[in-house]
């Protein structure tokens, strides 16, 4: 098997709207991939594409060495997956839905269950109904049945929905000891990019349904913007100083000046010794470079131009 998933030209539209338009996709067997982008940039309508909920309009969608197409066609049992807010039988405890599940599914190991349920964290809520659970353990149950058949690949729609900081944390080990352990394929789309930036081992970002860049978790430092940071006690002073010195000033001046050219970055002493000049000695000073959020933003800001 060659990808884990692979997408050709994929497309959707609903009347005028083009909602995922050629988006060609491929993702390696075992690595974590974040799927980014705005809220409509097309991320939940390509994992059901990828999940055969909706047909695309034009395209190919291949998902573990097999075609996804009409009647259900794809490798199901193959793959968990959780997508926009997890559904569950509100009446029925959180054991009796995994167990519904289960049978389902057609697994005959009946601890199944109770492993993912500890797993999961959530075996204290075990007996309580599905419709009493908080959001993020609404979000855990939905985890849970998408892990309950120890599946290659799982394709996640905001997996980390509703949970606390801690929540995050456990799922972020989670889906790691996953991939490290046993060589599950993850596809998630996620808007905490903080999260996406610690895990994932490629990063593909969505906008207005094209695909706009994919890169590799060590490329974004090779790409990623730098620039000097500056505080000083007289802000105005400075951006004048600065300005008239020629340097390119990102911002206006407010609680921080950033400069971005190269001259800047490289020789930040220079910049120091005019604002001493100045009489507006820095009280901070440091060459730091945009992370993944400041890159996504900045890229999608760039395509909305």
């Amino acid at each position: 098997m060659e990808y884990a998933i692979e997408t050709n030209g994929l497309s959707k539209s609903y009347r005028e709207v083009r909602a995922v338009d050629a988006v060609s996709l491929r993702v390696m067997p075992g690595e974590i991939y974040g799927f980014l982008g705005l809220n409509g940039a097309g991320k939940t309508t390509t994992i059901r594409a990828l999940l055969g909920m909706i047909r695309p309009s034009e395209g190919s969608v291949k998902v573990l060495d097999q075609d996804v197409g009409p009647r259900g066609r794809g490798p199901w049992s193959r793959i968990g997956h959780l997508v926009e807010r997890p559904s569950a039988y509100p009446e029925l405890t959180v054991r009796e839905n995994l167990e519904i599940a289960r049978r389902l599914q057609k697994i005959t190991d009946k601890e199944s269950t109770s492993r993912v349920i500890e797993r999961l964290g959530i075996a204290s809520y075990a007996q309580r109904k599905a419709g009493t659970l908080s959001t993020g353990n609404l979000q855990r149950l939905g985890l849970a049945r998408a892990l309950l058949h120890e599946p290659e690949l799982l394709i996640l729609d905001e997996p980390a929905n509703g949970l606390d900081p801690a929540g995050v944390v456990e799922i972020r080990e989670l889906l790691r000891e996953l991939t490290h352990g046993k060589g599950v394929t993850v596809f998630m789309s996620s808007h905490i990019l903080t999260e996406v930036d610690r895990l994932a081992t490629r990063i593909g970002i969505i906008h207005k349904g094209k695909l706009i860049e994919e890169l590799d978790a060590g490329q974004l430092d090779q790409i990623s913007a730098r620039f000097l940071v500056i505080k000083t006690r007289n802000m105005n002073a400075a951006f004048n100083v600065l300005k008239d010195a020629g340097y390119s000033i990102s911002t206006e001046p407010g609680d921080s000046i950033r400069l971005k050219d190269a001259r800047a970055v490289d020789a930040p002493d220079e910049v120091a010794q005019a604002l001493v000049h100045a009489g507006a000695s820095p009280t901070y000073l440091a060459v730091e470079q945009e992370n993944l959020e400041d890159h996504f933003l900045r890229l999608t800001a760039e395509k909305s131009e």
